[in-house]
């Protein structure tokens, strides 16, 4: 027989808000909604300049693979509910205070808008592709006259899109490490990077390759910029918020993020990408691979270490 004694209300497990909930499908919705957003944000401001046949990998091809995040993305988000057959009930209602609906009903546009898009180029792409249903045909007619309109309301809710990702985590006040407007931002940026980095990937042009290496040194700039100011927010905010700080600077979670995240991450393809720029013959697979995975581990990291934090007073 075990006894033990509190002397606190605070010592029994659960009364506590504890959130040990969220696991492996959030942070991997979070990545591919961010990936999502980047890729159609620069497919979209590249047609909304005329750009189109500059930057064909920007504009037609790498957007093909949006729809399957977004697809996968939403099936993670699904595996995660505990109530999977009401998930329709956030599409009854609009509440403007509430991010998950701001969440919902972006994903409900700009879901559908992805699948148009890659209707719209599918045939640059694939020149032998055949659709097997003329009225496919009449619907790319019409996207094609209005592929700037489309761009530019696709453009917005990618954009919302990006954003979202990071406030679905700071709209949870209880989480010191994610009560910050920064996470907004910086999840932004970094869905950003990752898509820049997917784009200069598949890209065989090599201006186009260059254009998109320079874009995606300026993000993972920002983004070092937006975490320095981050934690200097923290270090400077109440004692919980120094004790989530502190998870990385000595804590369980100081080697992958300052190894993972901000080394291999950021650091050393921005150093690989400022090398290729001087005239070093790089694989270019090498640094968007790096910017990719770092995106990943950095929702992971974050995700997980939000919920070891807490308020305690």
């Amino acid at each position: 027989m075990r006894e033990e004694i509190f002397i606190s209300g605070r010592d029994i497990p659960g009364v506590d808000p504890v959130l040990q909930l969220w696991h492996w499908p959030i942070p991997l919705y979070l990545f591919l909604g961010g990936l999502a957003a980047g890729i159609l944000f620069f497919a979209s401001l590249y047609t909304i300049m005329g750009k189109e046949k500059l930057y064909p990998t920007a504009v037609k091809k790498a957007p093909l693979i949006v729809p399957f995040a977004l697809a996968f993305g939403l099936l993670f988000l699904l595996i995660d509910l505990k109530h999977m057959l009401y998930f329709w009930q956030l599409f009854t209602t609009i509440k403007i205070k509430s991010p998950m609906s701001w969440g919902a009903w972006t994903l409900m546009l700009i879901t559908p808008l992805s699948v148009l898009w890659c209707l719209m180029w599918i045939k640059d792409v694939f020149p032998k592709f055949d659709w097997k249903f003329k009225f496919i045909d009449s619907i790319v007619e019409w996207a094609q006259k209005n592929r700037k309109p489309i761009a530019w309301v696709q453009i917005v809710l990618a954009v919302i899109l990006g954003i979202y990702t990071g406030i679905l985590l700071s709209a949870f006040n209880a989480r010191p490490l994610w009560n910050t407007s920064i996470l907004g931002p910086l999840f932004l940026a970094s869905g950003m990077s990752t898509g820049a980095a997917c784009i200069m990937w598949m890209s065989k042009n090599p201006n186009e390759r260059k254009l998109f290496s320079q874009i995606d040194m300026l993000l993972i700039a920002i983004e070092l910029v937006l975490i320095t100011h981050m934690f200097m927010g923290f270090m400077a905010s109440t004692a919980v918020q120094i004790e989530a700080a502190q998870l990385f600077m000595g804590g369980e979670f100081t080697i992958p993020f300052w190894v993972f995240i901000i080394g291999l991450g950021l650091v050393i393809p921005f150093i690989i990408e400022v090398m290729e720029l001087k005239g070093f013959h790089i694989p270019v697979y090498i640094p968007a691979l790096l910017v990719i995975i770092g995106g990943l581990i950095f929702r992971f990291i974050m995700v997980e270490a939000g919920q070891v934090t807490r308020y305690l007073y």
